[in-house]
């Protein structure tokens, strides 16, 4: 039997609907559209892929409830990655009532624009705090969103949450194309020690270089410096489509890590590729 494909990060969004879509302008106007599962079904199916994670684009209970709502109606949407307010002094109640409708069975995970807020140490606070551990009493996984500031505050959040599962998303998005592997490495070093419930996705890298030159090679020494610090079995592929496009197709993204891993062993490939995805978020596949 086939291992499954998994693709553990998109998005789906339209930016006429209210939400807070001010980026897409300047470099990123050509992804200014909608983004529907119908966009999405011919890339999956021409590159074998199984199922996928949705993920939240930006801080808004209606797009949860939106999005596991379109779970339940696509046949290729394994699980949902949503946001709730975590700083809520009623966020258990909001996650209790989302998992008790009749499409709450597709919400595997919460996630926060952490990069958004002014304070690098947001996840820090005591409110933070209290709703990270609704999270945890619900079952679900929390997806970690850093840019480089943010960094240090998600390494010490996944340190006093020892039994929750946390996933970071985008390999917290190094600046490749300004060559700044060695202080992002220095950086990850911190979860080497929290390897055995945070799982790592080898997505988001290719925004990260240059749009226009990028390679593989450019890509390989984050991700093999992921595994190294992660393990084959807490690292996962996912695409962040439609933001990818800016720098390239899907078929490109895919084949970018593929190539990248191309030294591993096919078990390793499968792990990376499907199985991680299933395991960190217990998907159903």
């Amino acid at each position: 039997m086939t291992s499954p494909i998994i693709d553990a990060h998109h998005h789906f969004w339209n930016p006429s609907s209210g939400g807070d879509y001010g980026w897409l302008s300047g470099p990123f106007e050509p992804i200014n559209r909608v983004f529907a599962p119908e966009d999405l079904r011919p890339s999956l199916r021409e590159n074998g892929v199984t199922g996928t994670v949705l993920v939240q684009t930006w801080n808004d209970l209606g797009e949860t409830w939106d999005f596991i709502r379109t779970a339940e109606a696509t046949d290729f949407v394994k699980g949902v990655v949503g946001w709730v307010d975590l700083t809520d002094p009623e966020v258990s109640e909001t996650i209790t009532v989302l998992k008790a409708s009749p499409a709450g069975k597709w919400l595997v995970g919460i996630r926060h624009l952490i990069q958004t807020e002014s304070d690098p140490n947001w996840l820090l606070r005591p409110d933070v705090k209290r709703g990270l551990r609704a999270v945890q009493d619900a079952g679900l996984v929390y997806d970690l969103v850093p840019n480089l500031p943010q960094l240090p505050s998600c390494i010490e959040t996944a340190r006093a949450f020892p039994e929750k599962r946390f996933v970071l998303d985008h390999i917290s998005k190094p600046e490749i194309r300004n060559h700044g592997f060695k202080e992002w490495a220095a950086l990850m070093q911190g979860f080497r020690a929290e390897r055995g419930h945070v799982w790592c996705k080898l997505s988001g890298m290719v925004t990260e270089a240059n749009w226009r030159t990028w390679t593989p090679v450019d890509l390989k020494p984050y991700v093999m410096e992921v595994i190294d610090i992660f393990g084959v079995d807490r690292c996962m592929f996912g695409t962040d489509w439609p933001v990818c496009l800016v720098a390239g197709s899907y078929a490109q993204v895919m084949g970018a890590l593929r190539e990248c891993l191309s030294d591993l062993t096919a078990a390793e490939r499968d792990q990376i590729f499907g199985r991680s995805a299933i395991e960190a978020y217990g998907l159903s596949v």
